[in-house]
């Protein structure tokens, strides 16, 4: 038996012991009113499900009518959290995830990024929040040399970063919660891709603002939920990444925010911060939806042969089609980061 079976053996009761006591509770109550604006006029955005990890469960978006803000409805609980995450960016998923990160479609996303800092900062102090295993900041400190660079994350993920020498010191835990020990510290903070995973993003903000010293520069990337792609792919679309993403800010919601919280919005942008996965990522989100299930813990049956064979086959002749994707992907990046397709955008804003 593999170290990856034995893992999965080791890990099922444990899912079987969730899994047995329902999904309900992993799900809080669903709203009413808009978190953002507070509007009673939502609207189901779409239904979808956990197409990464195939964990059980439906996840719904809605969309209001009057700001645009499109969240999770009915949200995750803290229970739910916990379940849905466990596996995904640690343990089972870890090296998966670990891979992703230091490809070379995803260092050349990271340098962009440091380097959209150049015309306002040259900083000494910068925090990456959301860092995972510190990748961005390897590659930023090409772009900024004379630059410390600090994590903070939940996940272990940190911790191995500063044992890899990627950041020079590691924060384990919730930014909100380690607000106290940040205050006024760093010239730079940094979101990538962290905001639309937060249970309330203008607590995150809030936080931000206290951790930068006073004309610090704050850096966010984010999904488009405006973005044409999204209404294109529908549910398969890789940015709706259920059910991890909570929230997804239009970037008119989130420049005035800012606004509101004392900060001065110097630069945004919707070409550059595109990912160039979409026709990959909602092929790869089908292809998950129609074969049958491999050996993970939190499924309820182990595949029998005639399944096992299925995957054998599919998985290979799948292949070429998916690396043919992904050069399209490639190829017309140029053309869709100059089109409402592009699905992401930036903003820098200064500390007031």
């Amino acid at each position: 038996m593999s170290t990856r079976s034995k893992q999965i053996a080791a890990l099922r009761p444990r899912y079987e012991d969730e899994l047995a006591q329902g999904l309900e509770r992993f799900f809080e109550r669903p709203r009413t009113t808009c978190p953002w604006c507070t509007s009673a006029h939502l609207r189901r955005r779409l239904r979808t499900a956990n197409h990464a990890q195939r964990k059980p469960g439906d996840f719904v978006l809605d969309e209001c009518r009057n700001c645009g803000h499109v969240f999770q409805n009915p949200r995750l609980s803290a229970d739910g959290l916990t379940f849905y995450y466990r596996d995904c960016y640690d343990g089972l998923g870890e090296e998966t995830m670990a891979r992703l990160a230091a490809s070379p479609l995803a260092a050349k996303l990271y340098r962009a990024r440091a380097r959209a800092l150049l015309p306002f900062s040259r900083p000494l102090l910068w925090l990456d929040v959301g860092t995972g295993h510190g990748h961005f900041c390897a590659e930023a400190r090409r772009i900024h040399p004379g630059t410390e660079f600090h994590g903070l994350d939940q996940g272990e993920g940190v911790e191995i970063a500063a044992r890899k020498g990627r950041i020079a010191r590691a924060y384990r835990g919730s930014f909100t919660g380690l607000a106290g020990q940040l205050d006024c510290r760093y010239d730079v903070v940094s979101m990538h891709h962290y905001l639309e995973h937060t249970l309330v993003p203008r607590q995150e903000l809030t936080t931000a603002y206290t951790t930068l010293r006073p004309g610090g520069l704050l850096l966010i990337e984010v999904p488009d939920p405006q973005s044409a792609a999204a209404r294109l792919f529908g549910r398969w679309w890789g940015p709706w990444l259920q059910p991890q993403h909570l929230h997804l800010i239009p970037l008119d919601n989130l420049c005035g925010e800012l606004a509101e919280q004392g900060f001065t919005v110097v630069a945004t942008d919707r070409q550059e911060p595109h990912i160039p996965t979409d026709l990959t990522s909602a092929a790869v989100n089908m292809l998950h939806s129609v074969l049958p299930g491999e050996n993970l813990p939190w499924l309820p049956e182990r595949p029998g042969p005639l399944g096992r064979g299925i995957r054998t086959l599919c998985l290979p002749a799948a292949a070429p089609a998916l690396l043919a994707l992904f050069a399209c992907d490639i190829l017309l990046a140029p053309l869709t980061r100059r089109t409402r397709l592009s699905n992401a955008y930036r903003v820098v804003a200064r500390r007031d």
